[in-house]
């Protein structure tokens, strides 16, 4: 466990993803880059910034290095870094920086250096502080079954069954990239998780476990291990905890931490990432979304979750909970090609009234399949199980599902896992652009695979 951690946190010295945190800067950009021509790296050592478990996932799928794995150039970083501003987190991906400072014509200068492309501003405030962390309770009900109350929502997709073959996601890494963790590391019910380690992107000096309660409330759909109180879709995963969402303001440096996120995800060999995002409006409205964007390239984080299974990962995201507004439609990273995009129904099959629908501008579609999301069963901050409301608890119930499918066809690669788990759907012969291809059957998507050996 120590090693794996040290191995990480030498990765993140190497890959420039950690933020230098400057709570007095009041303006962030993101400075896209052309090239990476001075890079010290070559796609022939990947040892040398991608982590072993990271490199033999590839290998196992017959992914190969590319230039796109190659970490921002050093010399680049430096060059800005010069010009007065702070670095905040780096995407290699994508191949940008993100930056902070308080004047802007520092970065009217770095838009002049001749590897820019191009500088956006991505936020404008003041950074506030972090919360007080909730009183505990720690007495959850215990109830006859093993699941607890949270029984239905592995049961509709066949997935316990799953679990009785042996398959409860041993072996399997899955990151959460989400808004904070509130009391998971103090919650009794949840000391058993297995997580190997936590990042903050926001805000590196945060306390993770004080932060926002959604991702806490999000891991616990998987990862809770508790007979008779609650066992999640995954309990023997094991979990990187990650903060890329700022509750405090919307804006597009989010989707920066985000990048950042999933690159780290990917460089210490995360095989699945749950992320119960999603963003169509900011605080500056002139960034808003609009539905021709809903192609799967144009936000950033959905050109970075796209990425994603060509890396061996797969990436299971929240539809969005817009169907009852005006914007109805998926929010980004919903749009994204090859993840898979989760709607919401409650316990009898029905779709919950605020998932929202598909298609894609460009015609996919989306989502891809559903599960409860409506009155879902959850961990609360107080360390009791609640009931929690949208595609933020369908995405991860599913998650955690999609993890113990692939534990049992470990051969399958992460894009042949999101079609096993699209056509293993109720509505597979048909789908649409409200429920997808349905309710996924994860038992009979394993058998299937069990038939085709013989």
């Amino acid at each position: 466990m120590k090693k794996f951690v040290l191995l990480a946190f030498a990765l993140n010295m190497v890959l420039g993803a950690s933020a230098q945190f400057t709570s007095t800067d009041t303006l962030k950009y993101r400075i896209s880059l052309k090239d990476k021509k001075t890079t010290t790296y070559s796609v022939k050592k990947p040892e040398m910034f991608l982590s072993k478990k990271s490199i033999e996932r590839r290998k196992k799928q017959g992914l190969s290095v590319n230039v796109t794995d190659l970490p921002v150039c050093k010399k680049y970083i430096d060059a800005i870094r010069e010009k007065g501003v702070h670095i905040l987190v780096t995407g290699k991906w994508d191949n940008f920086v993100t930056v902070s400072c308080n004047d802007s014509t520092l970065i009217d200068e770095i838009a002049k250096l001749p590897f820019v492309r191009s500088t956006e501003r991505v936020w404008k405030g003041q950074a506030k502080k972090s919360q007080r962390r909730d009183s505990l309770i720690n007495k959850p009900l215990r109830t006859d079954s093993l699941y607890g109350p949270a029984i239905t929502q592995i049961q509709m997709s066949n997935a316990n069954r799953l679990h009785e073959a042996g398959f409860k996601g041993q072996g399997m890494t899955i990151a959460v990239i989400d808004a904070g963790f509130h009391n998971a590391d103090k919650i009794e019910a949840m000391n058993n998780i297995r997580i190997l380690g936590t990042r903050d992107f926001v805000n590196p000096e945060a306390d993770i476990y004080a932060e926002s309660s959604h991702g806490m409330c999000v891991l616990s759909c998987m990862a809770m291990n508790q007979p008779n109180v609650m066992i999640g879709t995954a309990p023997e995963a094991s979990y990187w905890l990650l903060r890329s969402e700022d509750e405090y303001s919307e804006n597009l440096v989010e989707q920066d931490y985000w990048a950042a996120a999933i690159e780290f995800a990917d460089s210490v060999g995360v095989d699945i990432v749950n992320t119960s995002l999603g963003y169509y409006t900011f605080d500056d409205p002139t960034k808003n979304y609009r539905y021709r964007d809903l192609n799967g390239h144009y936000a950033l984080m959905s050109r970075e979750a796209g990425m994603a299974a060509d890396k061996g990962m797969v990436v299971v995201c929240s539809a969005g909970n817009s169907g009852m507004d005006s914007w109805k439609k998926t929010t980004p990273p919903g749009d994204a090609e090859n993840v898979i995009t989760v709607g919401a129904i409650d316990k009898k099959g029905l779709l919950a009234p605020f998932s929202s629908i598909g298609n894609t501008a460009d015609g996919r579609v989306k989502p891809d399949v559903v599960a409860v999301g409506l009155w879902a069963d959850v961990m609360g901050t107080d360390g009791n199980l609640r009931h929690a409301n949208g595609t933020s608890f369908s995405s991860p119930i599913m998650c955690g599902m999609v993890a113990c499918l692939w534990q049992a066809c470990p051969k399958l690669t992460a894009k042949e896992i999101i079609e096993l788990v699209r056509h293993s759907g109720d509505r597979a012969d048909f789908p649409d652009n409200i429920y997808g291809y349905g309710i996924p059957d994860l038992w009979k998507a394993y058998q299937s695979t069990i038939k085709k050996k013989r």
